[in-house]
């Protein structure tokens, strides 16, 4: 594939199917989309923005859910946009063996009938390798472990690892389409493995957040701070020299035992989506110090909500956010703590580049994101061949 993963060119038009203002399935009725969930991470919100959108649209959307079980808000969230169904399967990346995703394909295959889905979207490669369905899948890669390692532990192998790149490379191949959130992150896929023919890139989105709350003196960050590719250490060490107040949002543990500490920054812990929210609109700078983000959606909400960004210096945060953020050394607490605080005393600077970002968020609307994934289900279920088989 020779076009510039970074520049857009595999982009899908995210004004097509404008026109058409309901989706529909077989016969008269909506179309309907299995997508699948997990509570742990950024892939819900993804999720619940997606479905939101799609649901104004006209389709149909039931949440298939793997993993550890949602909280009850969570439930309430899904069940106001669609159906929620939670699956007695675990989610690749908590698995020491593959027998143990056995199960998977046909837990979806099963939801997939009992919904009478018209195309299914899996939110994980992985899930889509031997999925025996008469209707299109898209697998939409958020992250994997296999480019995890190549950006944390480049070189590392395991026989973990190579059951990975396995499963998601079939996955890749069963799949009618493949969806990247950006160009880095399909770059890092074509590394991995190898080419993927029918990849196409749709930016993630979310809902714009208010931006005429007052903004405070403090720096906001929130993450996954378990996960040693959110950078919890940089971020914290660089908080001893910071000037301001830092706070870390997020939870500290893992389901997998991992733990972050953090001693120097204020640490809030796993908050409620809502009270994160507030949270970083009361922020005036937010910071992310993220060794591997396939999109960063944290990066996004803060820009909606008119904070200044002070990011790492990696390729998706230069992708998405050059001209409009302050670029940080993430391995270097000192690069950090020396652009967070001179962007702290520079009240002007700070204002334009709050400015700036927030008008460059408008690229990542929830509504073009839905546009996009809808003009794709289309092309999918308009051409789909009966009596799919598995490839």
């Amino acid at each position: 594939m020779k076009q510039d993963l970074k520049d857009g060119g595999l982009a899908r038009d995210a004004t097509a199917g404008h026109r058409t203002k309901t989706a529909r399935g077989s016969g008269d009725r909506p179309l309907r989309v299995l997508m699948t969930v997990d509570a742990v991470g950024g892939l819900w919100r993804y999720a619940m923005a997606l479905g939101e959108q799609l649901q104004k649209s006209g389709f149909e959307l039931c949440f298939a859910g793997f993993g550890p079980a949602p909280m009850s808000e969570q439930i309430i969230e899904a069940e106001r946009i669609g159906r929620l169904r939670w699956l007695d399967a675990p989610l690749d990346w908590m698995v020491s063996d593959v027998h143990e995703l056995n199960l998977v394909p046909k837990a979806i295959a099963a939801a997939c009938d009992d919904f009478g889905a018209d195309i299914v979207q899996v939110n994980l490669p992985s899930q889509a390798a031997g999925l025996e369905v008469d209707v299109p899948v898209v697998a939409v890669s958020h992250s994997c472990l296999p480019t995890w390692f190549d950006a944390m532990r480049p070189g590392e192998d395991s026989d973990r690892l190579a059951w990975h790149r396995r499963l998601n490379r079939t996955g890749f191949d069963n799949a009618d389409a493949v969806v990247a959130p950006s160009g880095s992150h399909a770059a890092a896929l074509f590394r991995s493995y190898g080419e993927i023919v029918v990849l196409e890139i749709v930016h993630n989105g979310v809902c714009s957040s208010p931006g005429s709350m007052a903004k405070q003196n403090f720096v906001f960050a929130a993450g996954r701070w378990w996960d040693e590719a959110k950078n919890a250490r940089t971020l914290d060490e660089a908080a001893r020299n910071i000037w301001w107040p830092v706070v870390m949002a997020g939870s500290t543990r893992g389901p997998d035992g991992s733990e972050a500490r953090i001693v120097h920054a204020i640490s809030r812990g796993a908050l409620p989506y809502g009270e994160t929210m507030a949270l970083m609109a009361q922020a005036a700078i937010f910071a992310s110090p993220s060794l591997y983000e396939p999109f960063g959606l944290a990066a996004l909400e803060a820009a909606s909500s008119g904070a200044a960004l002070v990011l790492a210096d990696i390729p998706t945060y230069r992708e998405l956010w050059d001209g409009v953020a302050v670029f940080a050394d993430p391995h270097e607490p000192k690069a950090f703590a020396h652009a967070i605080s001179h962007l702290a005393g520079d009240p002007r600077r700070r204002h334009d580049l709050a400015r700036r970002a927030t008008s460059r968020s408008a690229r990542f609307a929830p509504q073009l994101q839905a546009s996009a994934m809808a003009a794709l289900y289309r092309e999918l279920v308009n051409t789909a061949k009966v009596g799919r088989t598995v490839r």
